[in-house]
């Protein structure tokens, strides 16, 4: 589901999204939207390297799997704490409960 949001952005953004448009061959409001995921990420997986928010929410958030999210950080060189193993070994313990 996604809203209709009004927003005024600073002219040097616009050219980064006229670029990002003209580079990914898609329209401008995709390039924005995109960007502006790659920002939530980045600010998602900072939350909860800092432990502000669980994988469970961290996963709500983005709508993406656990293993999407480790991947993730593993791209951008964040520790989790645990990884997707001890996901996986977890996963296994509560179907045995």
């Amino acid at each position: 589901m996604s809203k209709v949001y009004p927003l005024r952005l600073p002219d040097n953004l616009m050219k980064l999204v006229e670029l990002r448009s003209t580079e990914e061959r898609v329209d401008k409001a995709t390039a924005l939207r995109q960007l502006l995921y790659e920002g939530a990420e980045e600010y998602v997986l900072r939350l909860l390297a800092e432990g502000r928010i669980s994988l469970s929410y961290a996963c709500d958030i983005l709508d993406r799997s656990p293993f999407y999210i480790y991947e993730l950080a593993k791209r951008h060189n964040i520790e989790l704490g645990s990884d997707e193993n001890s996901y996986e070994e977890g996963q296994k313990i509560l179907k045995n409960l």
